[in-house]
């Protein structure tokens, strides 16, 4: 049984490093992080949660299966990299665009994201299996 200060402060910390863990992710491809370092960010906000609570007010609180996030992580990085293949470019060759933004003016957007998107996804799915595993034992 965990305490009413552990059970406060994982309330309070698991959104903030969520959000940190999208920071991360999404300036990975200019700086150091990306999908590999805010997936880890992501899953330990749940294995704190999990070590806090339980397996099943984790699974409840992550609302989607690791498995399907496994799934649609691949996917989602197989098609950035396919993306460059149907431009006649090697297979993950980044793509870019510039999108005009009202307000703040053009924002770089490419298919870099998109992959780190992909792994951010497989990252938190496999390490939450892994963990939610070992804590069901």
């Amino acid at each position: 049984m965990s305490s009413l200060i552990l059970r406060t402060a994982t309330r309070l910390l698991k959104p903030l490093m969520l959000f940190f863990s999208v920071f991360v992710l999404l300036r990975g491809h200019n700086e150091p992080g990306g999908g590999f370092a805010g997936g880890l960010m992501a899953a330990a906000a749940f294995a704190l949660y999990t070590i806090t609570f339980d397996v099943p007010s984790a699974r409840s609180a992550l609302r989607i299966d690791p498995h399907n996030l496994v799934g649609a992580g691949l996917l989602l990085a197989a098609i950035s990299g396919g993306i460059s293949l149907l431009q006649g470019r090697p297979f993950l060759t980044g793509q870019w665009i510039a999108l005009p933004v009202p307000g703040v003016g053009e924002v770089a957007l490419g298919t870099v994201l998109l992959f780190d998107t992909g792994v951010y996804m497989v990252v938190l799915g496999v390490t939450l299996l892994i963990i939610w595993s070992l804590a069901e034992e």
